[in-house]
């Protein structure tokens, strides 16, 4: 047989494609899907020394596996935002931007049962580490469908962003409130924003529309110190445990509400004592007959965007610390969720909203079910879009497993991670093919 000059260039051709699917292959088959995201774990982004620098690595080395242009951000030295962008077909539309953080907060090893950054895989399949639900796994998962995506032909009519932010886990202050002010941010022209979720015990997927609010409150009262055996009416301590008592009460009230099925947790203000300081140190611990002079307490409230925040103002100020029994209060952090006009900070679900209905069917087709839309019941860094007025929704498709955030022993199946996948490939091919005047330029083979 001879083998003339097309010949040879058509076998040339055919060996190349055939690499090359070989290549898309074994990149997607699951044991190196979840090997990049054991990598990502195994990275120490933990507060308070989070290794930002390699992380970062990590991140852009993705990108440029999947031809994604990157860029490192640092609004603050040492802390890094890094941002990738997949160029849509129609960039004058409003992006998608793909959010999550690096940070994940500390472990204390000893409580572990495989140590928090090892990200060790059990015998059932369960991949323990920090950041397994809080939120690596959806920074992960978003590359890993924008893969399968590109690999499939799948292009953007929307641009998409992914933004993977420092700091989430202390504020957010020197991540996304400074980028979501950014000029950076300004010019990307993001139509809807995508940030982390929750666990579902069962097979229902969660999506939330809004978050409470922290307000983190320290109260001081203060009084004579004496000897222990003498009994003051005002000590520091007898009013402090006397505000205590009225937090508490009002604390078992907003709980009730969610026992009795009138409110979700999200719906309430929930309190929490997240710590006491009072008494005189000695060298085997507390001076015991001695009365000290002060005494603190610190809570973590959570509030609502729905709340009446002038009367929890009042309360605390009238009821909790009030001044005539010699305490007072300030507040380590607080924030009102409402947007600039002063409204509840909320991203609508109802058919005003093309994206919330997006998600939906998305995730439908995907072969998931979404719950009732929530209320976050803790912060996000959603929460700095929503403020400005950018519909933003909290979202983990993460289900049939326990909420272990911030917990011992964090933990996310493997099979429910790759079914994660799955849920975003058809959420990001979605919102990336959506036309705003009504036509969805999605194929039917796509789908």
């Amino acid at each position: 047989m001879k083998f003339t000059c097309m010949n040879i260039i058509i076998f040339i051709a055919f060996l190349l494609s055939t690499a090359t699917l070989t290549f898309s292959a074994s990149e997607s088959s699951e044991s190196n899907i979840i090997s990049r995201f054991q990598q990502f774990l195994q990275i120490k982004t933990n507060h308070p020394t989070p290794n930002y620098t390699q992380s970062s690595d990590f991140l852009t080395s993705q990108a440029k596996s999947l031809s994604l242009h990157s860029q490192t951000i640092e609004l603050v030295p040492g802390k890094p935002l890094v941002l990738l962008k997949w160029t849509g077909t129609s960039p004058e539309l409003p992006a998608i931007m793909l959010y999550s953080h690096t940070d994940v907060v500390p472990a204390e090893q000893d409580k572990w049962d495989h140590p928090p950054f090892e990200a060790h895989v059990d015998s059932e399949g369960r991949i323990y580490a920090r950041g397994s639900q809080d939120m690596k796994c959806v920074g992960m998962q978003y590359l890993e469908a924008v893969r399968k995506l590109k690999q499939w032909g799948f292009q953007p009519k929307r641009t998409i962003y992914l933004a993977f932010a420092p700091d989430e886990e202390i504020g957010g202050h020197d991540g996304a409130e400074k980028f979501s002010l950014s000029r950076v941010f300004q010019d990307l022209n993001v139509g809807i924003v995508l940030d982390e979720g929750l666990p579902s015990l069962d097979d229902h997927y969660r999506a939330f529309y809004a978050e409470r609010s922290p307000w983190w409150l320290v109260i001081k009262a203060v009084g004579i110190p004496g000897h222990g055996a003498k009994l003051y009416d005002n000590s520091a301590m007898e009013n402090l445990l006397k505000s205590i008592e009225s937090i508490r009460r009002y604390r078992a009230s907003q709980s009730d509400l969610i026992k009795a099925g009138l409110k979700a947790v999200g719906e309430v203000v929930s309190i929490n004592t997240v710590f006491l300081k009072s008494g005189t140190p000695s060298p085997t611990g507390f001076v015991m007959n001695l009365q000290p002079s002060e005494a603190e307490a610190g809570f973590d409230i959570r509030v609502p965007p729905t709340a009446d925040t002038e009367s929890l103002e009042r309360r605390i100020a009238e009821e909790w610390a009030p001044t005539w029994r010699n305490m007072s209060f300030i507040f380590k952090q607080k924030m009102y969720g409402r947007d600039a006009s002063g409204k509840p900070a909320v991203t609508k679900t109802d058919s005003s909203n093309p994206w919330w209905a997006l998600l939906e069917n998305a995730v439908q087709e995907a072969g998931g079910k979404l719950g009732k839309p929530e209320i976050f019941p803790a912060s996000t860094d959603a929460r700095y879009f929503r403020s400005l007025g950018f519909p933003a929704i909290g979202f983990s498709p993460i289900a049939n497993t326990p909420d272990l955030l911030h917990d011992h022993n964090e933990y996310l199946h493997k099979d429910e991670y790759l079914k994660g996948i799955k849920i975003y490939e058809s959420i990001i091919k979605a919102y990336a093919s959506y036309d705003e005047h009504g036509k969805d330029e999605r194929s039917k083979d796509e789908l």
